[in-house]
């Protein structure tokens, strides 16, 4: 009996510390990892499907228009920049399985909300139907919230959450008219978890969250219309590539902390998963992002204890670039 007693006072032990090991392993969060090994597949669940990606020029949206080309879908790829857009298209025909004409080239500015109407009839009257819309287009910055003009924080609503509810708003009455469609809106973990030297951009996030929570409400008679809400952490992409700092324009000055990213493609494969099941919110990050979430959502006090000291880090980092007048920059903002 003490034998058997102390067997089991180790397997006690023993097996929660095994689940944290295998947790601390993770990449997303629970749902979607189980939607992954036992739910829909991508290539099935998605096969013929029409699919519209913004921000598609680069990063997440280009990994994304890519591999979903693998999977027998038609595109519709906008951004701002066209010429970027059409080497997207030639990388996606060489590489995928499409013909030139599953693939609509469409250059779009978020910002310009009065073009969203005419976009959406091109694609309508292009492929006849919207199956899924991928809102993936936005900007981020980079510097104190007290020394951005307030330029930056227009800019960063109008582009990330107006542009974003201003295309959903263009697609949904097509959606609503077939009963059937998936919106998809890439938001950051950024949108739930706070963090210094991007106050606007992070603010469009939340922003974002809350009318994605909201719309869902909204939808609730509309059961064959899902809205996904996806938030990557740290990921290999061109975002602070060209990013606003204290005013209103774009800038490489200077280059943000780095952090432990994901893989671009990595971080797509696990997209496709949550669009291919409907999943409603779905966390993507390597850890410590992934576990830091977790903490700061379901233990909030711990995790700000634990925080502060990284954000003091990261604000003191920016600081000693800020002052280093040899650094590598192609543009400073005035002071």
């Amino acid at each position: 009996m003490d034998i058997e007693f102390w067997i089991l006072a180790l397997c006690a032990l023993l097996l929660p510390a095994f689940g944290l090991l295998s947790f601390l392993r993770l990449d997303s969060d629970l749902t979607l990892l189980w939607a992954s090994w036992m739910g829909r597949r991508p290539e099935q669940a998605l096969i013929g499907m029409v699919v519209w990606v913004t921000g598609a020029s680069s990063g997440i949206g280009e990994e994304l228009a890519f591999q979903l080309s693998k999977l027998g879908v038609s595109l519709v790829l906008s951004a701002r920049r066209a010429q970027e857009l059409e080497r997207v298209k030639r990388r996606c025909l060489e590489n995928g399985n499409m013909r030139e004409n599953d693939i609509l080239v469409l250059p779009l500015d978020l910002a310009d909300t009065s073009s969203h109407d005419i976009a959406t009839k091109a694609v309508l009257q292009e492929f006849g139907r919207i199956d899924i819309l991928v809102n993936n287009g936005g900007e981020t910055n980079y510097c104190f919230a007290v020394d951005a003009n307030l330029d930056v924080f227009k800019v960063l609503m109008e582009v990330n959450y107006l542009g974003t509810v201003s295309l959903t708003k263009s697609v949904l009455p097509h959606m609503m008219e077939r009963k059937q469609g998936k919106i998809v809106i890439m938001n950051s973990l950024a949108g739930i978890v706070p963090s210094p030297l991007c106050c606007g951009y992070i603010a469009s996030k939340h922003a974002l969250r809350g009318f994605a929570n909201a719309l869902r409400t909204e939808l609730l008679d509309h059961p064959g219309i899902t809205l996904s809400t996806i938030c990557p952490g740290p990921v290999h992409s061109n975002i602070y590539q060209n990013y606003l700092t204290r005013e209103a324009i774009k800038a490489r000055w200077p280059k943000p902390q780095e952090f432990p990213k994901m893989a671009t493609s990595r971080c797509v494969q696990l997209i496709l998963v949550s669009m291919a099941n409907d999943l409603e919110e779905v966390w993507i990050a390597n850890q410590p992002a992934l576990f830091r979430t977790y903490v700061w959502q379901y233990v909030p006090i711990r995790d700000w204890i634990i925080s502060r000291t990284q954000w003091k880090k990261r604000i003191e980092i920016f600081r000693i670039t800020m002052d280093d007048p040899e650094g590598d920059h192609d543009k400073r903002p005035s002071k």
